[in-house]
């Protein structure tokens, strides 16, 4: 099931996404459906231009991402996968939905993206086992951990290479059945694809990542984990049209701007 977040010019709104690509219509749900028991108000709406969805979440205490979590991206960062896995966060601020501008922050000139499919928390969630871990995830959705490359590599701390404003964008809406460890992950540039990846191939797995995310912090309804990025990470520049996609839920699309 596709549960998205729109609106058409009021407050916004959660539906249930039916139809094939290209001819989707939201069945609109009462109140939130992560918080409280969604209910079919009966009304459709088509999706179309009158239609701007919006990041199917925003979470009210963190993100939690992994770092260095693919193979050939840990290579292509110039070091090995970490034995421990590395995890930052990134605040509720960094968040923007479908078709919001990724805005390159003044203070960097390499800002890349970094395809990621991303894991939505269910429900209070601390000390799971992989095996139960399952239980706590909602859903996932498609994300960009956008990155202040240059930034990054000249400091310990990643708040300014990772943190700014529109540094995380979400959607286009949470699949809440998917095929998680086996499906691609792809990143694209102008319809150039500069990523691509298999979540096979992820050093930690799903289940796992939660389990060890909740050994840290206690993880709380509307939390999300982003499960790292593939190799291929590519500069980003005013004008660019950047897309996630992850196999089976959908495409995340986003336009690139430097304010003067």
């Amino acid at each position: 099931m596709r549960i998205a977040r729109f609106t058409t010019g009021a407050e916004p709104q959660y539906a249930i996404v039916d139809g094939d690509p290209g001819a989707e219509e939201l069945v609109v749900l009462s109140g939130d459906p992560m918080y409280t028991p969604g209910a079919m108000t009966g009304e459709r709406i088509k999706l179309t231009d009158d239609v701007r969805l919006l990041a199917p979440v925003i979470p009210r205490s963190k993100i939690v991402c992994l770092g260095k979590n693919y193979v050939e991206h840990a290579k292509e960062m110039g070091g090995d996968v970490p034995e421990m896995p590395l995890l930052f966060l990134k605040p509720n601020t960094a968040v923007v939905g479908p078709d919001d501008p990724v805005v390159l922050p003044h203070y960097a000139e390499d800002v890349q993206l970094e395809a990621e499919l991303a894991i939505v928390i269910s429900r209070v969630c601390k000390d799971v086992s992989p095996e139960n871990a399952e239980q706590y995830i909602y859903g996932f959705t498609c994300a960009n951990d956008v990155t202040a490359r240059d930034v990054q590599r000249q400091e310990n701390q990643w708040f300014r290479g990772k943190a700014f404003d529109t540094s995380l964008p979400l959607g286009p809406w949470i699949e809440t059945e998917l095929a998680h460890d086996d499906v691609h992950v792809y990143g694209r540039i102008n319809g150039e694809t500069v990523q691509q990846g298999h979540t096979a191939d992820m050093v930690t797995d799903v289940a796992t990542v939660v389990s060890l995310v909740s050994e840290v912090t206690t993880l709380l309804p509307g939390d999300i984990i982003l499960t790292g990025t593939p190799a291929g990470v590519t500069t980003l520049n005013h004008g660019d049209v950047v897309e996630v996609e992850i196999e089976d839920l959908g495409v995340l699309r986003n336009p690139v701007i430097r304010r003067s």
